[in-house]
């Protein structure tokens, strides 16, 4: 989750401004980047709890340790609560100290690959000398709930006292689940529509792709991703598979009008944290809420409230693909190269449209429910989402072949792909994988799967 935007630049004058602030987002192709997030657990070598915020081995002193590595603190009162780098990268908490690196923009898979395994080489060196590992899986596969500290950061105090208004698992997603996204670009508005309704459609076949959270509290939980299943059942007014994407007519100012209509969480003032949890942020603009009188909406208090819906799909000013879970370094890779061979190549784009542009509103619902439970198995119109999932991973890789980004050695971008290509070809995801290691290997120890899963 980002850090307050200190609801800097102009004061807000209408819905016209917060329309052009999306549309800023287009670039002509050749600006298009890739940008790669991921969260992991870290947890103590010891007894496989996860780390506080305090102490050693702690989330606090692993922040602190990756300062020799060039990144710069960013505090809250006396608290790290993040790290950053020129280049926009940037290392932030979630709510239960699942570690996140949100990576620079970069041109090639290649480069946000290498960014990833040297977060990771850093991050590894740093808990080695502490006590402690960390863990890519999608959701938390031994703690509960009231195992897991709260991180000290103020947003997250206004989060947690109003999740449990909305749905079962909020607190559950907040401090037990780990994610893997990407963010991409778009060229005009017409571009970001058919971005958003692709992958939109087609994100629980990547739920189902990447499904590696099989385990809640050391034992077998139902589900392939169970981090899928809680984001059902977080809060209604603010996830799921924005139906009216599909809509004649969808453009910036649809999507403008969904973000107003999301209730916010907060208003940030002088490094403080105004709860207005509930709160309607067109009632803001007008002046109407009695915790904030006289103060006037900022284009920040846009930028930080475009941070609180938290649907499968999510659009600022570029694209983000939320719904796959954590996992390990090779799974890290394949998810951007996953989308970005359906997006960054306009004939791949066209043939992932193709694949999609009849399903039904009922249909997307359908699959966004099941592929959290069976995955690539779930049933679908004729056949299996594992007969989606092969047509997707081909178009894939014909758009990172037409797209031709070659490393030092002559390979293209196809090569992140032999994860999913792995998956697709067996039809057994991490998570069928894991389930059977339980089984067998590991004897019903769930203590195994951080030998297994740790990076």
């Amino acid at each position: 989750m980002a850090a307050p935007s200190q609801s800097d630049g102009e004061p807000i004058t209408g819905k016209a401004q917060l329309v052009e602030y999306l549309e800023g987002g287009c670039k002509p192709v050749h600006q298009w980047r890739i940008g790669t997030e991921h969260e992991k657990f870290a947890f103590s070598l010891s007894d496989l709890t996860r780390l506080p915020y305090d102490g050693t081995p702690g989330i606090g002193v692993l922040l602190d340790g990756l300062t020799r590595f060039g990144w710069e603190p960013v505090f809250e009162g006396e608290n790290v609560i993040a790290l950053r780098k020129p280049d926009g990268a940037s290392v932030s908490l979630e709510p239960g100290g699942q570690f996140e690196l949100s990576g620079a923009m970069l041109e090639t898979i290649h480069q946000t690959c290498a960014e990833v395994h040297t977060h990771l080489d850093e991050v590894k060196a740093v808990c080695e000398e502490i006590g402690a590992g960390v863990l890519g899986l999608g959701f938390d596969p031994k703690s509960r709930r009231e195992d897991v500290g709260w991180m000290p950061k103020g947003r997250y105090k206004i989060m947690r006292e109003y999740m449990p208004k909305k749905g079962g698992h909020g607190l559950d997603m907040m401090l037990r689940s780990c994610t893997v996204q990407v963010n991409l670009d778009f060229d005009s508005e017409a571009d970001m529509i058919k971005k958003m309704r692709v992958t939109l459609a087609l994100q629980p076949i990547a739920t189902a792709l990447f499904a590696n959270s099989p385990f809640v509290e050391g034992k077998p939980c139902g589900y392939q991703s169970f981090r899928s299943f809680i984001w059902t059942d977080t809060d209604p007014d603010r996830c799921g598979m924005l139906p009216f994407v599909f809509d004649e007519g969808f453009g910036f100012e649809a999507y403008a009008d969904y973000v107003l209509d999301v209730p916010m969480y907060f208003v940030y003032r002088n490094g403080e944290y105004i709860d207005v949890s509930g709160e309607s942020f067109r009632d803001f603009m007008a002046g109407n809420l009695e915790q904030v009188k006289g103060i006037t909406p900022m284009m920040g208090d846009w930028v930080d409230h475009l941070t609180t819906p938290f649907p499968e799909v999510r659009m600022k000013r570029f694209i983000e693909m939320r719904g796959a879970d954590g996992g390990p370094w090779r799974s890290l890779c394949a998810l951007p190269a996953f989308w970005v061979g359906l997006l960054y190549d306009q004939s791949s784009l066209d043939a992932a449209w193709d694949l999609c542009k009849d399903w039904t509103n009922g249909e997307r619902e359908y699959l966004r429910a099941e592929t959290a439970k069976t995955a690539l198995d779930t049933p679908f119109r004729n056949g299996t989402v594992l007969d989606i999932a092969r047509q997707a991973v081909d178009i894939a890789e014909l758009g990172l072949k037409n797209r031709g980004r070659e490393n030092g050695i002559g390979e293209d971008e196809r090569i992140f792909l032999a994860e999913l290509q792995d998956i697709a070809k067996s039809g057994m995801t991490r998570a069928t994988r894991l389930l059977k290691a339980y089984e067998n290997a590991w004897d019903g120890n769930i203590d195994d799967v951080y030998a297994e899963m740790s990076y």
